[in-house]
């Protein structure tokens, strides 16, 4: 906590940029903005940044341990933290008893904290001896940690962000960089304003917003970058692009590599073929890469969710190694990682085939230091069960207990409906959240109350290997506690008590740090991680760890803590020296013989199902779905499809659809946005049960995973779209929460004082004011009640009102173009509704055309989409022209491939 009126400087917890942030607390209200100092983001943010105190609200939070008994209770009863605690230390201690190590296991988090991260680990595999504990980041970035280590020998990512602005050629390969991690986005744009010689490429099948700001789109289709890769490789040893030197000096397994490519991928018509993109497309992007020495190559999701994501992203490294363009300013491959602290967690070991400190659990000498380090009776001797295999043994009941923190499975895993099956016959099952009510937590024998962000207290590591503090500025609500204390009292019950006897995050750091030094100078080959520059600090010291990328070795000749300006200073630039992390320090080149995904399309399935994020939510929604202006710009589930194929499967823009692949099925609404190429689809991963009646789009995902990092495909899935029937659609806003059982298909949408819900019924309805009236939980006779019912054209609108105040609102018709939302989310904020208000309740649309905004475009300034049209018909010809009226696309830019559309399509004449 800070000192009354003084900001307190913390951590964004959203996507791996790892942006700085400020917070003042006043009162009720809590002030968030971008943290000026920050080296990642020097004051800006994106829009689920600073909405961020939207997110801290008490609804819904999980507050006191909770128990059902694993003999057949049916309801979570209320207990202490002893009696919880003793629960779960006597179950996983009888189930490690009767049936080994083997069968317990830890599911956890990329949203945890690293000190949270290395406890769970140090318990799990020194003192359990399993390593049956693995992350959800699993699902998005251990397909780039296989194959940095395959091709460095250790996990390092080897550029900064400031390469990327001091690049002539930036190229994104599956990664919607504009919506996903806008505030490097905006660097690269920022930065190519500056030097407009500077080019961006987009490798991607869908024609995002990142495009935008691209020189040359590649749409290659779905699963074929190792061609596009392999080709690159090819034609760059053809035409001569060789570091002959740096090659022949500090890589080894190039002619492997190359023949490889070569005999896959040797000429750019065959590659255009296999990607699907026009010869002259191809052979564009090759020369641009051949001729700038200074390319990064920053790749993310779209590459790593892929049963092939090791071998598309060592195809990529091996043109870097090629070209030697690597350990130079503005040259690399970039793994831009997905979660906050997914980078923290590989430094202490979070995946199931890894140990602490960089170390590999298959390694004899490391399992030794971390053993002696640790002084643990046991260690660890053989990786554990990787993310969806792990739940696969919880069917088969190998595995009987799992502890999962700080994630949603039944949501975020492919096959979730599997995931659902396993934990519903698990034995024990014990849940670590924030939230009370998920679709995870459903399933639990013992919930724990986590902190959340705001609360908890320690370090994440963003992208470029930057650690950053992450500072508590409010106070535990009920009896919430960190997740490392949780875990630490368990080790301490089973009589582990000198090893988890910490007192704080700052002790847990500090051991981390020693880990990291420990036997490292005795090794033939030193980790790169080495924090021997962080260690000892006191608890001030701790407290005020200003962000610092690692390595931080303390060998600067200074007496100083490091800081983000004198440790960037004094870093060497990694492999710099042409010296790698191998056991006789090359490179190793990587053969790539490509491989389409393992289930192709068919006649029942043909589609090629997409998954991802969109701009203003986050996973799985437990936070980005408390904010109203969060859930103003995309707010209910889609599938996005070719106009062609919308055609084909029968189903019409704004309509439902229910999409169907071999595993699952949900119901979405229809967008054709002509951003997808034919034959593929698009869905969101965020909705859960919480916010849709029906869709997860993890129960569709296809569970084949990569073979060397057990990342799961969820990019390709062969799917089919088909019409979803029903005869009526409409929605409520109302001030409560509301039951939704007397419809099919239902969403439901925070708003500022309201919840909205869009909905859907295949029942007729004989009396409309009887289902109005039920469905609003109006009973009352003397209730201020306006309706309307036009019988011939199908059409319902009533409106609940107290004290003149509007409490609630329904509209139903046999077509889904219903009203306008906006303009009747604003007579929410009115304590008195007006006379032409209650008209335009009746009539369907407000009496002054100017008071409907329109759907929102800039979350950040809440900008509708009528506004910005009105501009531009008024003469703002510009997203700048526009940011300068309406302040639109001026804070993170997110929105401005959307304002450039809408400019274009309003100046067409009608």
């Amino acid at each position: 906590m800070s000192e009354a009126g003084r900001p307190v400087k913390t951590t964004c917890p959203y996507c791996g940029t790892g942006c700085g942030v400020d917070v003042l607390v006043r009162g009720d209200a809590t002030e968030v903005s971008g943290d000026a100092t920050h080296p990642t983001n020097a004051g800006k943010l994106c829009v689920k940044g600073a909405a961020l105190g939207e997110t801290l609200v008490p609804e819904g939070r999980a507050l006191h341990p909770m128990l059902r008994e694993p003999a057949g209770g049916r309801e979570l009863q209320r207990v202490s933290w002893d009696t919880a605690l003793d629960v779960v230390a006597r179950e996983f201690r009888r189930i490690i008893r009767e049936d080994g190590p083997q069968a317990v296991a830890w599911y956890v988090s990329g949203q945890l904290l690293t000190e949270d991260y290395y406890v769970a680990n140090k318990l799990v595999k020194g003192f359990v001896g399993s390593a049956n504990i693995d992350t959800n980041s699993r699902l998005c970035m251990s397909s780039a940690v296989a194959g940095h280590k395959r091709a460095f020998g250790e996990d390092i990512v080897p550029v900064s962000y400031e390469d990327l602005e001091d690049a002539d050629l930036v190229v994104l390969v599956g990664s919607n960089t504009a919506w996903c991690h806008p505030i490097l986005y905006q660097r690269i744009v920022k930065a190519k304003a500056a030097r407009p010689q500077m080019k961006v490429v987009v490798v991607d099948p869908r024609r995002t917003a990142t495009t935008d700001a691209a020189d040359l789109h590649l749409p290659v289709r779905a699963g074929t970058d190792v061609w596009l890769f392999n080709g690159l490789l090819s034609f760059l040893y053809q035409h001569g692009v060789v570091d002959t030197h740096f090659v022949d000096a500090h890589t080894r397994g190039f002619d492997r590599a190359l023949a490889v490519a070569d005999n896959t991928a040797g000429s750019v018509r065959a590659v255009a073929r296999q990607c699907g993109v026009d010869e002259s497309l191809i052979a564009e992007f090759y020369r641009l890469f051949a001729r700038t020495a200074k390319t990064i190559t920053a790749f993310s999701m779209g590459v790593n969710q892929s049963s092939a994501g090791t071998d598309k992203v060592n195809s990529i490294i091996n043109c870097h190694l090629l070209t030697g363009r690597i350990g130079k300013p503005g040259a690399g491959p970039f793994s831009i990682t997905g979660q906050p602290n997914a980078m923290g967690g590989r430094e202490v070991g979070g995946l199931a085939n890894m140990l602490a400190a960089h170390m590999d659990l298959e390694n004899a000498r490391h399992r030794q230091l971390v053993q002696t380090f640790w002084d643990s009776p046991c260690i660890a001797e053989r990786p554990g069960l990787k993310a969806v295999e792990l739940f696969e043994a919880i069917e088969a009941g190998r595995v009987k207990a799992v502890w999962i923190m700080a994630t949603n499975p039944v949501v975020s895993l492919p096959d979730a409906d599997q995931v659902k099956r396993a934990l519903a016959k698990c034995e024990f099952v014990v849940v670590s959240d924030v939230m009370h009510k998920t679709d995870t937590t459903a399933y639990a024998h013992v919930l724990l109350p986590a902190l959340a962000w705001g609360e908890k207290d320690g370090t994440v590591t963003n992208s470029e290997r930057r650690i950053s503090r992450q500072r508590a500025f409010l106070p535990a609500p009920g009896e919430a506690r960190p997740d490392w204390w949780a875990l630490a009292e368990i080790g301490r019950r089973w009589g582990f008590t000198d090893a988890f006897a910490y007192d704080g995050p700052g002790q847990i750091f500090d051991e981390h740090a020693r880990l990291t030094t420990f036997g490292n100078a005795d090794d033939e080959v030193p980790r790169y991680l080495n924090l021997s520059g962080l260690v000892g600090m006191s608890a001030g010291d701790y407290d005020a760890l200003a962000p610092v990328r690692w390595p931080v070795s303390g060998q600067d000749g200074s007496d100083q803590r490091p800081d983000a300006v004198s440790a960037d200073a004094f870093m060497p630039r990694v492999f710099s020296d042409g010296r790698f992390y191998t056991a006789d320090r090359k490179a190793r080149f990587v053969a790539t013989p490509p491989r389409l995904p393992m289930h192709a399309r068919d006649e029942d399935f043909p589609l090629a199902l997409n998954t991802g994020r969109v701009r203003d939510h986050w996973h799985t929604m437990t936070r980005t779905g408390l904010s109203p202006r969060l859930a103003a710009h995309i707010d209910e589930p889609y599938v996005d499809l070719h106009p062609q194929d919308a055609l084909l499967s029968g189903v019409r823009e704004g309509g439902l659809a229910r999409v169907s692949t071999r595993w699952g099925s949900l119901v979405a609404r229809v967008r054709t946005s002509g951003e997808l190429p034919r034959r593929t689809a698009f869905v969101p991963i965020h909705w859960n049960a919480q916010y849709a009646s029906d869709a997860r789009v993890g129960s569709l995902v296809n569970p084949v995973v990569d073979p060397v990092s057990g990342e799961p495909e969820f990019k390709h899935t062969p799917a089919r779209v088909e019409d979803f029937a029903v005869l009526w659609h409409g929605f409520v806003l109302s001030r409560t929460p509301l039951p939704m059982d007397q419809v099919i298909w239902w969403t439901r949408v925070t708003g500022h004082r309201f919840l909205r819900y869009e909905f859907a019924g295949r029942e007729r309805v004989g009396e409309w004011s009887a289902f109005a009236r039920t469905a609003l939980g109006v009973h009352a006779t003397d209730a201020d009640w306006i309706e309307y019912e036009d019988r011939t054209a199908g059409q319902y609108r009533a409106a609940w009102v107290v004290d003149d105040r509007i409490e609630a609102c329904l509209f139903v018709s046999p077509r889904p173009d219903l009203p306008s939302r906006a303009w009747l989310s604003g007579l929410f904020a009115k304590e008195r509704l007006e006379d032409l208000d209650r008209i335009g309740l009746l009539v369907g649309e407000p009496t002054d055309r100017g008071a409907d905004a329109g759907p929102t475009v800039c979350s950040c300034f809440g900008i509708g989409r009528n506004c910005i049209v009105e501009a531009v018909r008024g003469g703002c010809h510009s997203a700048e022209a526009l940011g300068r009226k309406l302040q639109c696309g001026t804070n993170c830019g997110s929105c401005i491939p959307e304002l450039k559309a809408l400019i274009a399509t309003s100046l067409v004449p009608a």
